[in-house]
C-alpha cells in the first residue's frame, strides 16, 4: 500500500474510517462506489497487459466493479478528478454520426 491516505478512487472522499483489508462488498460512504475494484488496487496500471502489474492475476473485465482478485491491495493514490474530456468526446462522436438533420 502507498503512503498516501486512503481515498475513494471515484470521488476522492477519505476512507480513513474503514479498516483494512477492504472487504469485497465495501462501498464509499460518499458516492457509493464499490471499493474492492481494480481501479483502487496498487497493481492497477493501464500500461500493462490486462491493466494489471501482477502478472499471474486473472483478468477482470470491469475495472470499476467489485471482484474476487486475491492480489488486491488498496492504494490511496488512485483518485483522478474527471475533467469531462470523455463526456465531450462522446458528445462529439454522437453528433458526428447522428442521423438527425
Amino acid at each position: 500500500m502507498s503512503d498516501a491516505p486512503l481515498v475513494c478512487w471515484k470521488c476522492g472522499a477519505s476512507l480513513a474510517s474503514l479498516s483494512l483489508p477492504l472487504l469485497r462488498t465495501e462501498e464509499c460512504r460518499t458516492c457509493r462506489a464499490e471499493l474492492h475494484v481494480c481501479r483502487m488496487c496498487r497493481f492497477y496500471d493501464t500500461s500493462k497487459a490486462k491493466s494489471c502489474a501482477e502478472p499471474i492475476a486473472d483478468e477482470v473485465q470491469d475495472k470499476t466493479r467489485s471482484n474476487f482478485c486475491g492480489y488486491f491491495l488498496a492504494a490511496g493514490d488512485r483518485f483522478r478528478p474527471q475533467d469531462g474530456a470523455g463526456d465531450r468526446a462522446k458528445t462529439a462522436l454522437e453528433s458526428l454520426f447522428s442521423t438527425k438533420k
